[in-house]
């Protein structure tokens, strides 16, 4: 199973307001950037400003940051756009032959190491910051340029 690209429209939408602090950046404008349809962005700028991430202007539109990029980390953006289920980044084949002893019991082994390893992901996001992508997506801006 995927992760919802949710995730990776959320990063996209923070990388943007906080490269373009201070401009007045419009879901059509975001689209523009992302590559989407307008209503996926407001979609996903709903659920961010749900968790707290962002502020949405009422009239005209637009977004700002709601909190310091050194204080979101990418775990938070994964959580607030309910990119996987609790507990279900891996979905298990359906209904395993009981009567074969692999088939009775690979589900509750695999398990275990399903979760194991959505924890470690889990972890990784946990500890890397916005700022710290903004960071590194800064220096990729910078170099493309000078190409």
């Amino acid at each position: 199973m995927q992760i919802s690209s949710r995730f990776s429209i959320g990063v996209h939408i923070l990388s943007l307001l906080a490269v373009n602090s201070g401009a007045h950046l419009t879901s059509e404008w975001i689209a523009g950037s992302v590559g989407t349809n307008p209503v996926v962005i407001r979609r996903v700028t709903g659920q961010l400003k749900k968790a707290g991430l962002v502020e949405v202007r009422a009239g005209s539109g637009g977004a700002t940051l709601a909190r310091g990029l050194e204080s979101i980390t990418l775990l938070d953006v994964y959580r607030a756009v309910d990119a996987v289920e609790e507990g279900k980044l891996f979905h298990m084949h359906e209904q395993p032959n009981p009567n074969c002893e692999v088939g009775a019991n690979i589900e509750h082994v695999l398990r275990l190491l399903m979760l194991k390893a959505q924890d470690a992901m889990e972890g990784v996001l946990g500890a890397v910051t916005m700022r710290e992508l903004v960071d590194v997506l800064a220096v990729e801006i910078k170099r493309s340029a000078v190409k």
